[in-house]
């Protein structure tokens, strides 16, 4: 049943929601009620998704796009707009982890993880900031990592990316009174973000590293938590981890 009425249903843009807490998130908080405007590239699945949601009766609407184009994020977050007239929540969750030593030199892989993981998260805020400051209220999550705090072995490309967002999301706190932002950092969660590692070296040691993990309801539960505190209560950070994990 939903926990909203209409009265406190926000209007919400998700990224990265054909897998992982991306998808997670825009069940979880469908559920609630809220009206979700949901992206990926992966079309097929945020089809099947919007699909199964609207059978349950949510209010969602899908949209194929890719964070690395600006343009992408203006269109859905134009779309929310248009339709409800306020946009009250993005949540930049769009990710990319291809881990490996620097010495491998994966170049392509540096410039795919700095343009998903922090140019992403810059064109999400470029898209809606405008808005929320017109409108004089909104909310905007960061999704980052354990990442964000400390970095291991041939993660030192993707943990940079993460330091970027936990830097960008404290900036932009200091710089609006009006706003909410909040960065969220979570553990090993189980996802498909290590099946895309490609140094054989880093994929192995992924192995034991991932052998404990959330799942990524736990982390759709802890964004609905930030979301649903009063317009003047700002949570600013939380770090969701496995209770048994070292990391």
């Amino acid at each position: 049943m939903p926990s909203t009425t209409p009265d406190t249903a926000k209007v919400i843009v998700l990224t990265g929601a054909s897998s992982g807490i991306g998808e997670a998130t825009a069940r979880h908080l469908a559920r609630q009620g809220h009206h979700l405007y949901i992206g990926a590239r992966r079309l097929d699945r945020l089809t099947a998704l919007q699909e199964e949601l609207r059978a349950e009766g949510g209010h969602v609407e899908a949209m194929q796009l890719d964070v690395t184009r600006l343009e992408d994020l203006q269109a859905i977050v134009a779309k929310a707009h248009a339709a409800h007239g306020r946009v009250d929540v993005l949540i930049n969750n769009a990710g990319v982890m291809p881990l490996s030593p620097l010495a491998a030199l994966k170049i392509e892989e540096w410039n795919r993880t700095l343009d998903v993981n922090v140019r992403g998260v810059l064109h999400g805020i470029a898209a809606v900031l405008p808005i929320m400051q017109a409108q004089g209220h909104g909310h905007i999550v960061n999704i980052a990592s354990v990442g964000a705090h400390q970095v291991w072995p041939s993660s030192a490309v993707y943990c940079a990316s993460k330091f970027a967002v936990r830097a960008i999301s404290d900036g932009l706190r200091q710089e609006t009174g009006a706003i909410r932002v909040t960065l969220v950092s979570p553990g090993v969660v189980e996802s498909e973000l290590a099946d895309h590692i490609t140094d054989p070296g880093a994929r192995e040691a992924m192995v034991a590293f991932r052998r404990i993990a959330l799942p990524p309801q736990a982390v759709a539960q802890a964004i609905a938590y930030a979301i649903t505190q009063p317009d003047g209560v700002d949570v600013s950070e939380l770090i969701v981890r496995p209770t048994a994990s070292p990391y």
